[in-house]
């Protein structure tokens, strides 16, 4: 059982920057994918970013080159990054861990709200 707790959301002007955190419970940490997602007003939930056991990062074309995703973990956490924030990246974002080889998701954190003006 993984436990997943965000933080660092708030609210911040368009060009701005935010980091979240995703501190995670368990000692197996450092074997699971970690991933971001969020879920934009009146929207689906939509993968932004995900970091693998190997430090391997990809991302959603909309945040390339403006998030970066990380894990330390020797504190149990994963990182992402958000610079040149827009608008549209306002949402609540959660993230999520997976054993490498999974399909999907099975732990999920209770999401953090980002809210970015214009």
């Amino acid at each position: 059982q993984v436990q997943l707790v965000e933080s660092g959301g708030g609210l911040v002007q368009a060009g701005g920057s935010l980091r979240l955190s995703c501190a995670a419970s368990g000692r197996t940490f450092s074997s699971y994918v970690m991933g971001w997602f969020r879920r934009p007003p009146g929207k689906q939930r939509e993968w932004v970013a995900s970091i693998s056991s190997g430090d391997v990062a990809y991302y959603a074309d909309s945040v390339k080159g403006r998030f970066t995703i990380s894990r330390d973990n020797a504190k149990n956490t994963v990182y992402l990054q958000m610079n040149s924030l827009k608008p549209e990246d306002t949402a609540v974002y959660h993230c999520a861990a997976r054993w490498t080889g999974a399909v999907s998701y099975d732990y999920w954190g209770q999401g953090t709200q980002v809210t970015v003006s214009s």
